[in-house]
């Protein structure tokens, strides 16, 4: 599904988004290797299970990734001219390898571009939601989207 143009989103439409995703060790490993992260937790199953969660944590830059990734297909693929921030993150809850995620994402904020007539900013809440129901990721984002062609 493509994303939506900026006329076509109204405030407090809400998305569940279809896609999920299992995090795997593969995932949490590579992410955290090619972002030079070399956080314990992430890395060594040793210090791990020492720790308070007992086994290993997923990146929470990689949750938070994913997180957005799966929001793009409806939200801003082929409409998006800019991400312009992200506020408020959060991430009430840890992520363990074998967890399955799925995100929606909330239209908090519609604003005219005064610079771009031919786009809107676009404000989102995404949240990232276990297969226990928690919320483990939360933000917000700024997006300027594309205005519908007349």
């Amino acid at each position: 599904m493509a994303g939506k143009y900026f006329d076509e989103w109204v405030i407090g439409e809400t998305l569940t988004h279809d896609i999920r995703r299992t995090v795997t060790e593969t995932d949490n490993l590579l992410f955290t290797v090619m972002t030079h992260n070399p956080q314990p937790l992430h890395l060594d199953i040793e210090a791990a299970k020492a720790s308070e969660f007992g086994q290993i944590l997923v990146n929470g830059t990689f949750t938070f990734s994913l997180m957005v990734g799966l929001s793009v297909g409806d939200t801003t693929l082929g409409t998006l001219v800019a991400n312009l921030g992200y506020d408020k993150l959060v991430m009430p809850k840890p992520v363990f390898i074998g967890d399955t995620l799925r995100a929606e994402s909330e239209v908090i904020g519609l604003k005219e571009s005064k610079s771009r007539p031919n786009a809107g900013i676009v404000t989102f809440v995404h949240r990232a939601i276990n297969q226990r129901d928690e919320l483990v990721c939360q933000c917000e984002r700024s997006a300027l989207v594309q205005r519908k062609a007349s």
